[in-house]
């Protein structure tokens, strides 16, 4: 009897000590699984609207980054009344922006922009840089300039760096910047790299990302996955300057040129940027026609036939190259209140805005 005695008092003890560690580590796994629903639920989040990031022009008040919302992917509105809503002053190493790329992160609650550091007016063979831009709310953002002939040896006839983009990468678990870059009188080529995990400076050194079969001059990439397959949309630069397509099973490799212009003018367009309406109903392909200051939009459901659509689409402002990402309506209410009810145009509006736009925080230069 004693002998039991002492085992049930062990026993009791024992439960006694270990009964709040068991409720507590259920509890956390509880709060755990709550957690990973919440990310869940914001990463499938519906998406409601569209916002649109452009610049404008050539000009020093063109270079910069605007914004426009839209309900349906074909009506848009600007907004900051086509102000910029980020200073180039603030955030480059020229002064100028141009090409901005905006991108929904993995998790659905991150944001990605990535610009060409550049002034045109300092010519075209002028700069080396991009700008990797970083927000949490589509509103305030964070930025680092990425120089590539100072980051990476074995660049010296470096001539110029376009139209960065960004997308995600499955397999390495990592975002990839790709964008086009030349080097003294040889073509164009894209080339891409992996961002650091603060997505502030590139990894490691530039790879070539498509091998053009005819070695012409490529600029403005755009990825799109559909498929299973990887689309890449390029401009064939100083060669018939019209817009093709490569496709791969691999995103970084392997790409196979479909040799035929997909865009629906006889006019030179570039800045091509694809994106998919949030009703399902197939991809948007728009481009800057920009030789007759035109925006044509195209709509495909199998990204290799493409009908203009430009009788439905309104815009009261002129976009050149940049790219359009389905957003919330919450994420849409938030921009409008930041920076105003599209379309609104008072002139104190337009003061405060741009005061608003001094808020960007420039990271450290890597």
């Amino acid at each position: 009897m004693r002998t039991l005695s002492v085992y049930s008092t062990a026993i009791l003890l024992f439960a006694a000590l270990c009964l709040p560690l068991c409720m507590t580590a259920q509890k956390n796994k509880k709060g755990n699984k709550i957690k990973a629903a919440k990310q869940r639920s914001k990463a499938n989040a519906r998406m409601d609207a569209y916002l649109f990031a452009y610049f404008t022009g050539n000009s020093k008040k063109g270079e910069a980054i605007r914004f426009a919302l839209s309900k349906d992917g074909y009506n848009y509105k600007a907004l900051n009344n086509n102000n910029p809503v980020i200073l180039s002053e603030q955030i480059s190493s020229t002064g100028g922006v141009r090409d901005p790329h905006i991108l929904r992160g993995k998790d659905g609650r991150s944001f990605y922009m990535v610009v060409t550091d550049m002034v045109s007016a300092n010519g075209w063979d002028s700069n080396r840089a991009m700008v990797l831009l970083k927000s949490t709310d589509l509103v305030n953002w964070t930025s680092s300039v990425v120089n590539i002939q100072q980051a990476f040896s074995g660049n010296e006839n470096l001539k110029r760096v376009w139209a960065p983009q960004t997308i995600y990468d499955e397999q390495a678990g990592k975002y990839m910047v790709y964008f086009s870059m030349k080097h003294g009188n040889g073509p164009d080529i894209i080339y891409y790299a992996y961002a650091n995990k603060d997505f502030t400076a590139l990894e490691s050194k530039p790879k070539q990302l498509f091998f053009s079969p005819t070695n012409g001059s490529c600029i403005d990439g755009d990825i799109v996955q559909h498929d299973g397959k990887y689309h890449l949309f390029f401009k064939t630069e100083g060669s018939g300057d019209g817009i093709k397509i490569a496709v791969s099973d691999k995103l970084t490799e392997g790409y196979v040129l479909r040799d035929a212009y997909v865009q629906q003018t006889k006019e030179a367009v570039e800045g091509s940027g694809v994106f998919k309406l949030n009703s399902g109903d197939g991809y948007i392909l728009m481009y800057d026609v920009y030789k007759s200051g035109k925006y044509q939009f195209t709509k495909s459901t199998d990204l290799k036939q493409f009908k203009v659509v430009d009788n439905e689409v309104t815009m009261d402002f002129h976009p050149r190259h940049g790219t359009v990402m389905p957003i919330t309506e919450a994420e849409a209410a938030r921009l409008t209140a930041k920076w105003g009810t599209p379309g609104a145009t008072t002139l104190n509006a337009a003061k405060n805005n741009r005061k608003q736009a001094r808020q960007v925080v420039p990271s450290p230069h890597p």
